[in-house]
């Protein structure tokens, strides 16, 4: 779930090779990863669920990777598989690394188009235009594209792989620096939100989309598990109110479950957590207030 390097799919949603069909291609993600959730928020928030259906692995990794094990059977309906790493094997049959999420799959050939968050994003919102619905947001509008590229440069780095950083310190003085970056920049980003609804004004974009699903995770994972512990999000007022706004909206509230974030985090850290002990805290009734 970390963004370490491994070979990815690039192939192109929209282009002569992948055109876009309703149903021709399945998003596979995951409740616990923000780097799937990211991809899950934008395919309801532009009306795509025609076009791209979804499918969930579940949030504990087992010793065989990602596995269908919430649906009937233990295994995708669609793609007609146990675990992931079947489609990466029938993609590639060499294929040297680990089945990653998000992935998006060719329901027909059942090969990985793509399997790069920033990349299907952002074919989503520049390939799709023809197929999204009547309301769906521009969240990436051209006169401000420079803008939400710079900013999106800083939240990858500092808070997305940021936090990650945080938690894969190996000496005091390396955890000490990521900590204060990252809480330095959301001291900033806390700063830029007092009279701003969105990180750019009143216009919903893609990166508020990456800001979310790492304020989704703050309190319930990254602050025990990662030891981010400076103060929670809820210590943040406009952090905090922004991150509730987003969550009364359809596409951000019901591709988070906090339950699996939970669960997810604390099971898949088994050097942490050898007992395999699931928090019972903290509240997240509070997020409907």
């Amino acid at each position: 779930m970390t963004k370490t390097p491994v070979p990815h799919f690039s192939g192109i949603l929209g282009s002569a090779a992948y055109p876009i069909e309703a149903g021709r291609y399945r998003l596979i993600w995951s409740e616990i990863c923000p780097w799937s959730q990211r991809i899950a928020i934008l395919r309801r928030l532009l009306g795509l669920e025609d076009i791209i259906s979804e499918g969930k692995v579940n949030p504990v990794i087992t010793e065989q990777g990602w596995q269908f094990s919430l649906d009937e059977g233990q295994r995708d309906p669609v793609l007609d598989i146990d675990y992931l790493m079947a489609i990466y094997k029938q993609t590639d049959a060499d294929y040297p690394g680990r089945a990653t999420i998000p992935v998006i799959v060719e329901v027909t050939t059942k090969k990985i188009v793509n399997n790069e968050s920033q990349e299907i994003m952002l074919q989503l919102e520049t390939n799709f235009s023809d197929f999204v619905k009547a309301d769906a947001p521009d969240l990436y509008p051209e006169n401000l594209r420079a803008e939400i590229d710079a900013l999106n440069a800083i939240l990858l780095e500092e808070i997305n792989q940021g936090v990650y950083k945080v938690k894969a310190a190996k000496t005091q003085a390396d955890y000490e620096k990521y900590f204060n970056i990252f809480f330095n920049r959301l001291d900033e980003l806390d700063a830029r939100l007092a009279e701003r609804r969105f990180l750019f004004g009143e216009q919903l974009t893609d990166s508020d989309i990456r800001l979310y699903v790492s304020l989704a995770r703050f309190d319930v994972a990254y602050y025990t598990t990662f030891r981010a512990n400076r103060n929670c999000l809820t210590d943040f007022p406009n952090l905090w109110r922004y991150a509730k706004e987003l969550y009364q909206i359809p596409a951000f509230r019901e591709t988070t479950n906090f339950d699996a974030i939970k669960k997810g985090f604390a099971l898949n850290n088994l050097e942490g957590n050898p007992n395999r002990i699931v928090p019972l805290g903290p509240d997240t009734s509070i997020w409907d207030k």
